[in-house]
């Protein structure tokens, strides 16, 4: 070695104590303690302060390694993208770079001399792709690979940073792990062949450097970040681009010029509180849509300090170790270490509907480059460069943060965060394209478009008749614009959108997330759920509480969920119990072993409650984790379609032939019974016959009728041809109130499906507790499915009818999921479906309301659902349709509100122009009726409790449009006496012809007190008021008493009198308008009870339709 490398500490670690040593000659180490002997090992090396500072800092801003290299190992069949060492020397040398200095060939120089001297193999291995942190102000940027990081082996040391890694080696006898320590500036050289278990990131005093030295424009807290500064004063001035806004400032102009400043002031000030009840509106509107993002903030599995941690996406920082596995999304962008059967859905990238293939080296390297691609190994050396600009399906070793796992699992290091990643470039271009509008949104506009050009009609109508009735023009004018701004229902839609947010923000308080604000909409139109068994109708929470080994020894097992409190009871107190005993531990090792679960430092629970429940069962019989013995070689992860799980493993304590490894596997009782020969008979293998088969399955449908799932294991050295060990009976219990809640959904008309994996008689057992299944009922599997849908002589509707008779579905797959929806969709049902799985999505999608769990869900499945439940509660699904209901009917009660009110302000104005009086209302009274009308009597109608006799309405045709016939006659109605009665004050309080203040006074306080009683009869469609209860919706409350309050100021204020041309009214004034207000409220309830008689009777017969 030269002399730089024989003045610096070279340490390795010792694989058997752990212990850092000190390298000796012919790769020996001895122990830092005296007295330990020397141990051979082939070497992992540490040679600490590598570069010193200032060559850091100039490599870090000179060196260009954005250039395609390519090395081989002799005896590699596969290409390797990555520098080449003598290679990289000559790129960076100071002929072929003039303005890179000395300092940076000589670094190579170094590299190059170790790799003769210290190493045979020398493959350079980046540990942290991000390891610079410039201090804050500091004017160098962290080295960033954008483009060319997705190369196989990319060139570096370990800058400021301290990193940890642990190496497995799997092919020494026996093989052991190594825990690499590596300091600030240091190289790490491994010689020979190794896994990398990138088990350790970095520590927490990086994590807090690093987020202090990157700037908010490199790397967000937040995922995408939102703009915190907005510009208010712009947004509020956006409101006056209003066209009838504009029209009201230029009646303000015409009224300076013609020296009317009265009427200027008046006009302006009603301006100004229009304008900014339109900004509060849209401000709520737009806040609300925000938080419904916020409801589910994405989390992460990673690394610190040596241990899993879970915690918010947004706290990832770049160097950070992420652990993806299938059906999760990808928090950040990734550089791979280390994947197993890795897709990843990439479509929302790159469009293409075919899973991304990942590896941790480039696959595809040869496809871009120039040379011979017969025999790329033959190039090695040579100057090669790339043919075509590579696009994000080249990039085979990232993982892009947004897309979605779709099977396998890997590791890879945090490159970038927030705006940073390609999924924050693509969201930038995407802020900027509007959210498409629901349904629900759309019809509104399309109504208020219909009543805006109505209204405009009826305008233009009433200022031409005024003109030819030689009225002043400018009056014409005003009293037009201040109509068209009242009457016109340009905040509906607003409105609307605040009530679906708030109703969805209400949802999620009662841990139901709609994540889109259509599917409110058709939640009230469902007419059956599939519900899946498992978390959703039961707890979830799982024990094991029998178990039957392959001799037939039975054990129960105490406790509950997965406290530790309880123990093994064997069964067969007569024979061998030790021999039992090791039966019954052989069985529970075999469940620890095919097992993916564990437990936290707090004794939570990461991963699947069933393994869970087995690896606590094993505790509870004295096993130690097994795992911790056993290396695993190869992993078949659980699949829906063939329902079994399986790992290849060998023992790592003793010296075990790696070319027969042992399968241990678990799934569905008859899977493993059909792929066993052999059964245990106190550790030797007997033959399985037929005979035996039929005794297990017996005794297993005898554990599934107490409600309990059964999985069985086996094991052995071929999946065709294994040795069956016993069974497992785990118990998951119904959930507390899931029984009730299907009892409130089927008296709505909507029938409750299960529909799970399990056997037939525990799928029975479970829906005869909840309910589902009365006696009669009907039970199919997935495999009748299969046959009924290949049956030609059955038509779709047919087959389709049979299928909605059908109460519990059993041993289903996802695909068989998705027939089922199509099925009863296709005779005309809103069918709800729920999920938790990868394969689940497809399902989900297509129902008509896809729902999926919250706390066992995976990524992928929330993503293609429109309504998450966070408790995985059937019970919540109740909340969700019943805040469905109510939200949609509750539209429906401040829509009768606007429109009669709106109605009544044109019909009013119109009369009275016909009929050739003056107007009864000026122009500031009406922009005040508008300010009621859009304001808060009208938002506090949308937050009116849920009635219960609309949850049991049957449900609601999904093309029913929101103004009924019903609604519309009751709007019709309350306008009617609102009219009638307004005109009839008017003109009985100008009975000599000329209008005076307090005609005006009496005529303008009696359309708002018919505004309030409106209001009050429009809480609810069928409801009485007195069977709601006066004091029952507290914000409708305030929003009248604040409207009443406002009136009787303009009424008694004297600056307000000046403004609306008010003066004071008696308190017999009152008390009569009062009286005859109030005429629309009693109206409005008489017909209530008509409607509620008619209603009971059209219910009993809807519902008893609907549950045939």
């Amino acid at each position: 070695m030269g002399d730089w490398i024989s003045s610096k500490p070279i340490y390795i670690f010792c694989p058997q104590c752990g212990r850092k040593a000190w390298i000796v000659e012919n790769h020996q180490h001895h122990h830092e303690n005296s007295g330990v002997d020397s141990v051979d090992i082939e070497g992992v090396f540490v040679i600490e302060e590598f570069v010193n500072v200032e060559e850091e800092q100039q490599l870090v801003q000179m060196i260009d390694t954005r250039k395609p290299w390519v090395t081989s190992q002799e005896g590699r069949a596969k290409q390797d993208y990555g520098p080449k060492i003598s290679f990289l020397k000559r790129k960076v040398s100071v002929g072929d770079f003039g303005g890179f200095p000395d300092f940076a060939a000589n670094l190579f120089e170094r590299m190059q001399d170790t790799q003769s001297q210290l190493v045979k193999d020398f493959i350079p291995v980046e540990f942290c792709l991000l390891e610079y942190t410039p201090e804050r102000g500091s004017y160098i940027r962290p080295h960033y690979d954008d483009k060319w990081i997705w190369g196989d082996r990319l060139i570096t040391v370990n800058l400021l940073s301290e990193t940890a890694l642990r190496l497995t080696r799997e092919f020494k006898i026996p093989p052991y792990e190594i825990v690499i320590r590596m300091p600030p500036r240091s190289l790490i050289v491994i010689q020979g062949e190794a896994r990398y278990d990138w088990h350790h990131s970095i520590s927490r005093y990086d994590i807090k450097s690093r987020r202090i030295a990157m700037t908010w424009r490199e790397f967000s807290e937040e995922i995408i970040k939102d703009e915190d500064y907005r510009d208010f004063v712009n947004e509020y001035m956006e409101q006056f681009r209003n066209p009838l806004i504009q029209l009201l400032l230029a009646s303000v102009v015409i009224s300076v010029f013609m020296h009317q400043f009265d009427d200027a002031i008046s006009i302006t000030l009603a301006i100004v509180i229009v304008v900014t009840v339109a900004f509060v509106q849209e401000y709520r509107s737009e806040k609300s849509l925000k938080e419904l993002n916020k409801l589910v903030p994405p989390t992460c599995k990673a690394i610190r300090d040596g241990c899993h941690r879970e915690f918010l996406a947004k706290y990832l920082v770049p160097g950070d170790i992420v652990i993806i596995s299938m059906g999760d999304r990808v928090p950040a962008d990734l550089r791979l270490v280390d994947c197993q059967d890795l897709t990843i859905d990439e479509s929302n990238l790159t469009g293409e509907t075919e899973p991304s293939t990942k590896s941790v080296f480039s696959k595809r390297a040869p496809e871009l480059i120039n040379g011979n691609k017969t025999n790329v190994n033959n190039n090695v050396g040579e100057d090669l460069h790339l043919k075509l600009e590579p696009t994000i399906s080249d990039y085979v070793n990232l993982a892009f943060m947004g897309t979605l796992v779709q099977s396998g699992h890997a590791k890879g290091i945090v490159i970038g965060t927030g705006d940073s990643t390609q999924f924050g470039t693509v969201f930038r271009m995407m802020q900027a394209e509007e959210a498409p509008r629901s349904p629900l949104q759309l019809n509104m506009d399309e109504l208020g478009k219909h009543l805006s050009v109505y209204s405009l009609c009826i305008i233009g109508l009433i200022v031409i008749i005024g003109w030819l009735q030689s009225r002043p023009v400018l009056e014409m004018f005003t009293i037009g614009v201040s109509l068209a701004v009242a009457a016109i229902p340009e905040g509906l839609p607003i409105v609307v959108t605040v009530t679906l947010a708030l109703g969805v923000m209400r949802m999620a308080k009662r841990k139901a997330v709609v994540k889109q604000l259509h599917a409110v909409e058709t939640l009230g139109c469902i007419h059956v759920v599939c519900s899946d068994k498992t978390g959703t109708l039961t707890r979830n929470e799982m024990t094991v509480t029998q178990l039957s080994t392959s001799e037939f020894y039975g054990a129960h097992v105490t406790g509950i969920g997965y406290e530790e409190s309880g123990e093994v009871n064997l069964m067969d107190l007569k024979s061998d119990q030790t021999a039992q005993l090791q039966s019954v531990r052989r069985l529970l090792q075999a469940a620890s072993l095919c097992n993916n679960a564990r437990f936290d430092s707090t004794g939570n629970l990461i991963g699947q409650a069933t393994e869970g429940a087995m690896l606590v069962a094993a505790r509870k019989a004295g096993l130690s984790d097994p795992r911790e013995e056993y290396n695993r070689i190869e992993e078949i992860p659980f699949s829906s379609r063939y329902k079994f799980m399986a790992v290849k493993c060998a023992s790592n304590q003793h010296n075990y032939d790696f070319d027969k490894p042992t399968f241990y596997v678990k799934g569905a009782i008859e899977v493993i019974l059909a792929k066993c020969s052999y059964y245990s008979n106190l550790g030797s293998h007997e033959n399985l016959n037929e005979s035996r088969k039929q005794d297990i399955i017996s005794q297993s449908e005898q554990i599934e009728s107490q409600g309990l799932r059964v999985l069985g294991l086996a094991c052995g050295a071929s999946l065709d041809n294994l040795t069956y060990l016993g069974f497992i009976g785990i118990y998951d219990a119904p959930r507390p109130g899931v029984k009730d809640a299907i009892s409130i959904l089927q008296e709505g008309g909507i029938q409750v499906k299960m529909v799970t994996g399990d056997s037939k008689i525990t799928a029975q057992s479970i829906a005869k507790m909840i309910g589902i299944l009365e006696p009669g009922g009907s039970v199919m599997s997935g495999q009748d499915i299969d046959e009924l849908m290949e049956n030609r002589q059955l038509n779709e509707t047919t087959k389709a009818e049979i299928i909605s008779q059908v109460n519990v579905f059993y041993r289903v797959t996802p695909q068989h999921k998705v027939t089922i929806v199509k099925l009863l969709q296709s005779i005309g049902n809103v069918t709800a479906m729920t999920g938790d799985g990868v394969n689940d999505s497809v399902a989900l999608k297509k129902a008509n309301i896809g729902i999926a769990m919250g706390t066992t869900g995976t990524d992928v499945c929330k993503e293609a659902a429109d309504v998450i439940l966070m408790d995985d509660n059937l019970a919540t699904i109740v909340v969700a349709l019943e805040e469905g209901k109510g939200i949609y009917y509750n539209i429906g009660n401040f829509i009768r509100f606007q429109l009669s009110t709106s109605i009544a302000a044109l019909s009013l104005i119109a009369l009275a122009t016909i009929m050739h009086v003056p107007n009864p209302l000026n122009a500031m009274q009406i922009l005040y009726i508008n300010i009621l009308m859009d304001g808060p009597p009208a938002q506090s109608l949308g937050v009116e409790e849920v009635d219960q006799e609309v949850l049991k309405q049957p449900p609601r045709d999904v093309k029913q449009p929101v103004l009924t016939r019903e609604l519309l006659v009751s709007v019709l109605v309350s306008a009617i006496f609102i009219v009638c009665g307004t005109l009839i004050v008017f003109i009985s309080e100008m009975s000599d012809g000329v209008v005076t203040p307090r005609d005006t006074t009496m005529t303008f306080t009696c359309f708002v007190l018919f505004d309030l009683f409106n209001a009050m009869s429009c809480r609810s469609q069928r409801k009485s008021i007195f069977a709601i209860g006066f004091f029952s919706n507290k914000a409708f409350l305030y929003a009248v008493g604040g409207s009443l309050v406002g009136q009787l100021l303009v009424i008694y204020c004297k600056p307000f009198q000046v403004i609306f041309q008010t003066e004071a009214l008696s308190l017999l004034d009152m008390v009569f308008l009062i009286c005859i207000s109030s005429t629309v409220f009693f109206a409005s309830e008489a017909m209530k009870l008509f409607k509620s008689r008619l209603f009971k009777r059209k219910l009993l017969l809807s519902a008893s339709m609907y549950l045939v």
